[in-house]
């Protein structure tokens, strides 16, 4: 692994690989802090918002690689992490672009393949997944888990910096992507279970909102009780801005590294056939609080304020 890298100022490029709903607000506070900054993306229409701002476009993930000093990616699946990395016109073919860092979550198998295939072309590999949405990719709040060589930190960690506090887990390709699918199987299981016991609450003959402040005030309160249920699902909007589709991946990658770990997940493996059964139901790209339509059409009552 490479030594002695400087610190990340704005005088270095960087390119950003992926600026939809999450990338794109971080390409801008890239842009915000002074760097000098390339993009891609599959889709033109995203790179738009980003260009107009006085980022550069670039042809392809190798053209980008090879304008860069360190590419970010963010992108929705393992497949297109690889395909963008290591494909024909991928990052690793790229001539500039030394450090390459991944914030997509892809799980650690993806994460190991790629830091390998990277190292052999001289490109180091960071492992940084995030964790706070859009707004907090927005705002630079974002939970950032970075798992890299330590000799590799002191040049990604102001960069990363930007997003928000980071986290470091370790030095071995994977570690990262652990601690995120460990977070949003998190996030998903309380989404459920929340959605089970509102709905009991409300087929009883409590109001929505009244359970929900009263579970906020006590020990039953969660991430979807504080966050969820206020903002997308008691005012019937199912749009918090996270696709079923993505938590699905999410969980079944976490359980399926349970299962190769020989941990047992029974309560992950429930929450991700209840992902299943919303993805079936409501399709991969419908907001993932559609778990609480799956339990409202279930128990033949609404969940509203």
């Amino acid at each position: 692994m490479m030594k002695g890298y400087p610190h990340v100022t704005s005088s270095q490029t960087i390119g950003f690989v992926g600026v939809g709903r999450m990338g794109g607000p971080m390409a801008l506070r890239l842009l915000d802090a002074g760097h000098s900054l390339w993009v891609f993306d599959a889709r033109d229409d995203a790179m738009q918002a980003i260009v107009a701002r006085g980022a550069r476009a670039a042809a392809s993930a190798q053209e980008l690689a090879s304008s860069a000093d360190i590419v970010c990616i963010s992108l929705p699946t393992p497949g297109i992490v690889q395909a963008v990395t290591l494909g024909e016109r991928g990052i690793v073919r790229g001539s500039r672009a030394r450090v390459l860092i991944d914030m997509s979550t892809t799980g650690p198998t993806v994460a190991r393949l790629v830091a390998g295939a990277a190292g052999e072309r001289g490109i180091a590999w960071v492992d940084s997944p995030v964790s706070g949405g859009v707004a907090g990719a927005r705002a630079g709040t974002l939970a950032v888990m970075v798992s890299c060589a330590q000799e590799v930190l002191p040049r990604v960690e102001p960069l990363l910096k930007t997003f928000g506090r980071t986290f470091y887990v370790g030095d071995q390709p994977g570690l990262a992507q652990i601690a995120k699918l460990a977070n949003n199987l998190l996030a998903a299981a309380a989404l459920v279970v929340s959605s089970e016991a509102v709905a009991m609450g409300v087929k009883a003959g409590l109001d929505a909102k009244v359970l929900i402040d009263i579970i906020n005030s006590g020990s039953g309160r969660n991430s979807a009780t504080q966050d969820k249920f206020p903002r997308s699902i008691l005012p019937g909007t199912f749009d918090f801005g996270f696709t079923t589709g993505l938590s699905y991946k999410d969980v079944r990658l976490c359980v399926d590294e349970a299962e190769s770990l020989g941990v047992p997940m029974v309560v992950g493996a429930a929450v991700r056939q209840m992902l299943a059964v919303t993805q079936a139901k409501y399709g991969p790209d419908s907001d993932f609080t559609s778990i609480a339509k799956v339990l409202e059409d279930w128990a033949q009552v609404e969940m509203r304020g």
